[in-house]
């Protein structure tokens, strides 16, 4: 072959050139290069080549439960969401220099779903540390005066009015209310109601006659219909909860906005940074210049992963308007994150039939904690972290804080108006993790401390950790039968395995006295604390003792006794935590332990009264103050 041509432009058969050769195997590269870059997005979900709208397109939700936005053999489960911030008002009941003064009283009520995704309002909370955790337990002192006060009055009251109390004069005689004949009728329809059946129904005496069977609900009498009924608190959740993949995924979020509310703080309280909110405004600016929110009005926002954070960011948010004559949601601005990181205007995602509640794609595989969706959900709904952190507290013995939460679970949280200072006492809180809800209420004893008690008068504190080492630990095996992973042999592990660094401090899990200190066999580094009542507590394969570990030394709980190591029989660094009650082992970590301590008997009754009084304010009519949602 030649590359010298002789006949003209045209090269012959034999001829070749350069320039059509380069460009065919530019074309090859560049189509090569194309390809690779669509496989890549295809197999690694990352649309890191993509433009903003092809980026976040998301097809449409079908009147199934379930919707789709990326390939998969398994569809995400959609949840109904809750976030109710609403103000409820009471008549309080007070004493003020010997006289009863009744006025209204406003209050903070909250009703959420736990948060199921992990967004920036919860990025930077505080490592969890069950050591910590026990300052936050400790009760609080009150000055007389400033207690929020719950002592409701048994009707509404408009403003406030003074209610006094005197004898009644002995000359007093009441007039005659009824004459004689008036009030032998009464007696004659209070007899004739008394012996009245169903049919004809039961006629006013001194008290209604109650609901008749038919009232109720069981059904037509005259026919053999079943006993119906409504099932409530009916949460729908998916039946299986196996990871699709390790890596964060995509979570579609719908809002109704049922209050008008500034887009800003919608934005604030649903994952959006100060900083992505600054450069929004500036993109809806000459498209939607509108900064409030009206009733009614929907949001759609997509979340997916971060590049350089375990949080999820919004992708994309739209906003819908209501239109009341027409009962139609209409699309008004969409704006979606480029690959650059701005905010630009973009299409309007796929059209879909808005549903009646707020809901949320689940993405099983990363659903965040618990310790990190109570601060996630506390957060959204402006809650101090102070108040977060004790509520965290409050549950940090009964509730295993580091497994992740599911759809569905949710809290309830009543606060006081802000005082002077602007701070809110936190009356109740009540977090529902699957079937199980537990409460606790704010009580105050005379002598002004301050402390959490369920209806049963209990604190939340327990006499003993159940993971007593810094940060919590993982846990890589855990109380039961096994293949040893040295031996290669079935047996019993009577303890629970907490993997951390070598060298993380390890705390005394209660009160108690050293009873063994040294070196144990397999179990390497060792020491044994016995606690009250038959208690005892094993730590294993230490790499070292705190300084003064002896037998016979008194330990408090949360003091530092060692640091996590690799000694003894140990294929790793990690926490051989053991409990035996009476002698024998028990899993530490569902054990039933008991509280530190409790109400004592004498102000049960007080307790029972406060518990009666919030109660009810938790299901008091809001309407019409509700002042935020979403």
């Amino acid at each position: 072959m030649t590359v010298q041509s002789t006949d003209g432009e045209i090269p012959s058969g034999r001829e070749l050139s350069f320039a059509w050769l380069s460009g065919t195997v530019l074309t090859g590269v560049t189509s090569l290069l194309l390809m690779g870059a669509a496989l890549y997005v295809a197999f690694q979900g990352q649309d890191t080549f993509s433009t903003a709208y092809k980026a976040l397109h998301v097809g449409a939700p079908v009147e199934t439960a379930t919707a789709i936005d990326t390939k998969t053999s398994r569809a995400r489960p959609i949840t109904r969401t809750r976030s109710d911030l609403e103000v409820v008002e009471a008549g309080i009941r007070e004493v003020v220099d010997g006289r009863v003064i009744v006025r209204n009283e406003p209050f903070v009520r909250i009703r959420a779903t736990l948060a199921t995704a992990a967004t920036s309002l919860s990025q930077d909370v505080p490592r969890y540390d069950p050591v910590a955790i026990l300052q936050d337990l400790e009760p609080e002192r009150t000055s007389s005066g400033g207690e929020a006060n719950t002592d409701l009055y048994g009707a509404e009251v408009e403003g406030e009015m003074m209610v006094r109390q005197s004898d009644m004069p002995a000359s007093f005689v009441p007039a005659r209310a009824i004459g004689d004949a008036a009030a032998a009728r009464f007696v004659r329809a209070t007899v004739e109601a008394a012996y009245s059946d169903i049919e004809s129904g039961s006629m006013m005496a001194y008290a209604s006659m109650g609901p008749t069977v038919r009232e109720i609900g069981i059904g037509d009498l005259e026919s053999d219909t079943l006993v119906s009924g409504i099932a409530e608190n009916v949460t729908v959740v998916p039946k299986t909860t196996t990871p699709e993949s390790l890596a964060l995924g995509r979570t579609e979020r719908i809002l109704t906005i049922k209050e008008p509310s500034p887009l800003v703080e919608v934005l604030r309280r649903n994952g959006f940074t100060d900083t992505m909110i600054e450069a929004i405004n500036g993109t809806l600016r000459n498209v939607f210049p509108s900064i409030e929110l009206p009733r009614g009005a929907r949001l759609r926002i997509l979340f997916g992963p971060a590049r350089n954070a375990d949080s999820v960011i919004p992708y994309r948010m739209s906003i819908y308007l209501h239109d009341q004559q027409n009962d139609l949601d209409r699309h008004a601005v969409t704006v979606a994150l480029t690959d650059n990181g701005k905010y630009v205007i973009g299409l309007a995602p796929p059209e879909m039939d808005f549903p009646d509640e707020d809901t949320e794609e689940v993405n099983v595989a990363t659903l965040p904690s618990v310790y990190r969706s109570i601060w996630e959900t506390g957060r959204k709904h402006d809650l101090s972290d102070e108040t977060i952190q004790r509520i965290v507290a409050l549950y940090a013995y009964d509730v295993d804080l580091t497994r992740r939460i599911a759809p569905g679970d949710s809290i309830e949280i009543l606060k006081a108006q802000p005082d002077a200072e602007g701070h809110q006492d936190l009356l109740y809180v009540g977090l529902t993790l699957g079937d199980t809800t537990r409460k606790f209420y704010r009580f105050v004893t005379p002598d002004g401390a301050v402390d959490y008690y369920g209806p049963d008068g209990e604190t939340g504190k327990r006499f003993l950790m159940r993971r007593p080492l810094e940060g919590g630990g993982r846990v890589a095996s855990r109380f039961g039968y096994r293949v040893h992973p040295i031996f290669k042999s079935r047996r019993l592990h009577t303890g629970t395995d907490l993997a951390a660094p070598s060298g993380t401090p390890i705390y005394s899990a209660g009160d108690g006295v050293v009873a063994f200190a040294g070196r144990q066999s397999g179990y390497g580094n060792k020491v044994e604390i016995e606690h009250v009542n038959g208690y005892e507590t094993g730590y294993a394969h230490m790499r070292g003792f705190a300084e003064g570990m002896r037998p016979g030394v008194r330990v408090r709980q949360g003091q530092l006794i060692g640091y996590v190591g690799s000694t003894g029989y140990s294929t790793g660094p990690h926490l051989h935590f053991e409990i035996k009650i009476n002698g024998n082992f028990v899993d530490a970590l569902s054990v039933k332990l008991p509280r530190e301590n409790a109400l004592p008997e004498q102000y049960r009754p007080q307790l029972e009264q406060m518990v009666a009084q919030v109660d009810g304010l938790m299901n008091r009519d809001a309407q019409p103050m509700t002042i935020a949602s979403n």
